[in-house]
């Protein structure tokens, strides 16, 4: 790639995506995978056109059944959050300072990522389908709803805070589905697991991308990206589907709700968030970059001292014990 000054002037954002550009177009490939070697949802689900599907929906309900209230919710909150892909297509190509060549690095990466998202979607949909314990037509417009009312999560189109952003939010996600998995395969359903799983190796990968933008960044505009980093901890990253909610509800009800159940199993906790801060912090070698005006050096103080202060509120957090009952659950 072209070599770029360090410390460039602020307002440098475009300088730096070019140069961005090249790793994006010749180097993803190394966290992508070609299509016919990629799983598919078909590979996971009764095949309709063989004589035993009924009998293996039959297994799958069977499995299903014994999965706890607040997980089923759980993977229904996860499974709406995917649902919602074209919302996270849209905003990604609206980033500014990016190439919009649909041949360009960035373009490519957008759609190749969303076409690797959205089987996540399809196969826990149609498993949820089938399961039996699933209102569709609830879980459906909930779907919708979050379509529609897309999401706000302080980013702006500022691609140094949507890059951090997307790094914190595939780690996220990766936990989820990771733990998920591990529950689902605790309590029988042995094909639930090997869904979550193959979905959470996805995400590991994706979240490496977005993560290596993002030390490319550092390495040329250390400071600005330093204080894209700060300003998005200090508004606090956001879950993707925080306005998701039930029909008749109103926005971000159904979230808490969801959220609170993710903690109650330990799928998604306080703690995880300050865990992923954590390896953001160590991956992009924060108390090591230098090159720092005085603005980002007070950053990283403040990025350095946040782990221990948020650990401190998260262990102070108490959950509520009772379930919520959601529209989206049978029973």
């Amino acid at each position: 790639m072209q070599e770029l000054p360090l410390n460039l002037p602020e307002g440098s954002r475009k300088e730096v995506m070019a140069y961005l550009e090249p790793f994006m177009l010749n180097e993803m490939s190394e966290y992508l995978k070609p299509v016919e070697q990629m799983w598919q949802p078909a590979d996971f689900l009764p095949d309709s056109s063989r004589d035993t599907f009924f009998q293996e929906v039959k297994e799958l309900q069977e499995s299903a059944r014994e999965l706890p209230y607040d997980l089923v919710a759980v993977l229904i909150g996860d499974t709406v959050t995917e649902e919602a892909l074209p919302t996270y297509e849209s905003w990604l190509t609206m980033v500014e300072h990016v190439d919009k060549n649909e041949q360009g690095g960035w373009m490519k990466w957008v759609r190749a990522w969303t076409a690797e998202e959205n089987r996540h979607g399809d196969l826990l949909n149609k498993y949820l389908y089938l399961s039996g314990r699933v209102d569709m037509r609830q879980f459906e417009m909930s779907t919708q709803y979050l379509i529609k009312d897309g999401f706000d999560i302080g980013t702006g189109a500022d691609p140094y805070r949507n890059f951090i952003y997307t790094s914190f939010q595939e780690l996220a996600t990766n936990v989820s589905h990771r733990r998920v998995a591990a529950i689902s395969k605790k309590n029988g359903d042995k094909l639930l697991a090997k869904m979550c799983g193959v979905i959470a190796a996805d995400e590991a990968r994706h979240a490496k991308a977005y993560m290596s933008f993002v030390s490319h960044a550092f390495v040329v505009d250390p400071s600005e990206v330093m204080l894209a980093f700060e300003d998005m901890m200090r508004k606090k990253i956001v879950m993707p589907a925080h306005f998701l909610r039930e029909a008749g509800e109103p926005q971000g009800e159904a979230f808490a709700h969801f959220s609170d159940a993710a903690q109650r199993l330990d799928v998604y906790t306080a703690l995880d968030y300050v865990d992923i801060l954590k390896e953001l912090i160590t991956d992009w070698k924060i108390d090591q970059i230098s090159g720092l005006n005085a603005h980002g050096e007070k950053a990283r103080d403040y990025l350095m001292r946040l782990p221990d202060r948020l650990t401190r509120l998260a262990e102070r957090i108490k959950i509520p014990e009772k379930e919520y009952k959601f529209k989206w659950i049978y029973g």
